[in-house]
């Protein structure tokens, strides 16, 4: 996992539903914390493109459902500024399932992922079918 350059616009509270853009079983998340996430006192905890979260599974297979899993951000709705200049935004919020170790579960992602998150997660950029 690779550090990102610059402020991060963080579009993603806790409690925020998140499409499972891979086969692993997953069809909504629901976001509990932030891994890796230093924050102020009494502040509420947020994720953007590219973070590590840990995510409860509300929908899906009988054997996914109600699991505490890992994931990682691959699109956002909110809308971030990049290192160019350019301001980027998804028509929703993703995210794909990894292990602990950034191990992806699925055997594929539907739908783009953004350049931050395939730069910092090479296994899930070896799975993405475009990368936007």
């Amino acid at each position: 996992m690779k550090g990102l350059a610059g402020k991060q616009i963080r579009g993603l509270p806790l409690g925020a539903r998140l499409e499972c853009a891979d086969n692993s079983g997953a069809k909504i998340l629901s976001l509990i914390n932030v891994k890796a996430y230093h924050n102020t006192k009494r502040r509420v905890p947020a994720a953007s493109v590219g973070d590590m979260i840990i995510a409860s599974v509300k929908k899906g297979s009988p054997e996914m459902r109600r699991k505490v899993v890992y994931a990682v951000v691959i699109r956002q709705r909110k809308t971030f500024r990049r290192q160019d200049g350019l301001m980027v935004e998804f028509e929703d919020n993703a995210a794909v399932l990894v292990q602990d170790n950034g191990e992806t579960r699925g055997t594929e992602i539907k739908g783009p992922v953004a350049k931050e998150a395939a730069e910092r997660w090479p296994r899930v950029a070896a799975l993405a079918s475009s990368i936007v």
